[in-house]
């Protein structure tokens, strides 16, 4: 209630209908939450919560998208990378595979999930986000999704290259050490990379159930609960629906992904996928920064996006405007001066 009543009075009541129908679609949304978190324990909102968000924006994108790529191939093909390369399988019974092991891990991280935070919850006495009536403000939601993607992507770029691709061809007398990451690599390269092709979207769910947890569940879920207790529940909620849309369009392997941004991440998830030999992480900086970006880097993709919306020219035109401003400004106090001058001499 706090974030309503942080609202200026006067803004409040005489602002425009929009604001109005702002203000009142926050109202109902604060009582909603609020009856929500005093009729059910934060346990049971947090797994029903995030199980909807990742059947909402991953699995159901991803079905549509084999729909897709399997009933009107001849267009999808001209959408994708490497063309017809990347289209999924078309028979029934390897659908049928994709589909189970995409439910089965799907099922695994929310049991997971559950384990966890109820291991958390009695060990701590608290449970592992803060779950109150009390909604969080801008910029502390900001703050802590911004957070969070940090530790993601550091967490993913790592996991990715030195455990899921290590080398396999290690000297015999020290795989005894390695033997662990060598059997997690072997399963992601079986299952993630069974053909060197851009991915579809369902094989963001569809690895081996281990290779899956490490990749797309601990650099999730780890850094959340890094912050016990201050990550508020709804900031979890929208981290997790953010990653979720933004991995499943990173899968989908399609040229026509809105925004260079976003583009860029799809372009080198598919390039990773054809050649899996660098563009480990999320966004691609980790890449950029350890040289292991492949087919274009994130900075070439700033650039692109700074061209794009011309911010050089948009620049230049502002600091022109602002130097006449300031030129304009000096005349007029020179004409004010040789003014009082006259006068004076008058």
């Amino acid at each position: 209630m706090d974030i309503l009543l942080s609202l200026p009075i006067a803004s409040y009541f005489f602002s425009s209908v929009t604001s109005w129908s702002t203000s009142v679609n926050l109202l109902f949304f604060y009582m909603t939450w609020s009856t929500l978190i005093l009729s059910h324990s934060p346990l049971k909102i947090e797994l029903i919560g995030t199980t909807a968000l990742r059947i909402l924006f991953g699995l159901t994108p991803s079905l549509v998208f084999l729909l897709f790529d399997t009933l009107l191939p001849s267009l999808s093909e001209g959408i994708k990378y490497n063309g017809a390369s990347a289209l999924p399988p078309r028979d029934a019974k390897s659908i049928a595979k994709l589909i189970s092991l995409a439910l089965f891990n799907l099922a695994l991280e929310t049991a997971l999930e559950a384990g966890l935070s109820l291991g958390l919850t009695v060990l701590l006495k608290t449970p592992p986000f803060h779950t109150a009536t009390t909604l969080p403000l801008p910029w502390q939601m900001a703050k802590h999704i911004a957070l969070l993607f940090a530790a993601r992507e550091l967490l993913t770029y790592y996991i990715h290259r030195n455990v899921l691709h290590a080398h396999s061809s290690a000297p015999i007398s020290k795989r005894k050490t390695k033997a662990p990451t060598q059997r997690i690599a072997t399963l992601h390269h079986k299952y993630a990379h069974a053909h060197s092709a851009p991915p579809f979207s369902l094989l963001l769910l569809a690895d081996h159930p281990f290779p899956f947890l490490l990749h797309r569940f601990i650099p999730l879920y780890l850094p959340a609960i890094a912050l016990h207790n201050r990550l508020h529940l709804l900031t979890f909620f929208i981290f997790v629906a953010l990653c979720t849309m933004e991995e499943t369009l990173a899968m989908s392997g399609y040229t026509v992904v809105p925004g260079i941004l976003m583009g860029g991440i799809t372009r080198r998830s598919a390039v990773h996928y054809a050649k899996p030999a660098g563009n480990y992480g999320c966004w691609g900086i980790l890449d950029w920064v350890h040289g292991t970006s492949l087919g274009g880097d994130v900075m070439a993709d700033v650039r692109d996006e700074a061209k794009k919306h011309r911010v050089k020219e948009r620049s230049a035109k502002k600091a022109d405007n602002a130097g006449g401003m300031v030129q304009n400004g000096i005349e007029g106090l020179r004409r004010s001066a040789r003014s009082r001058g006259r006068r004076s001499q008058s």
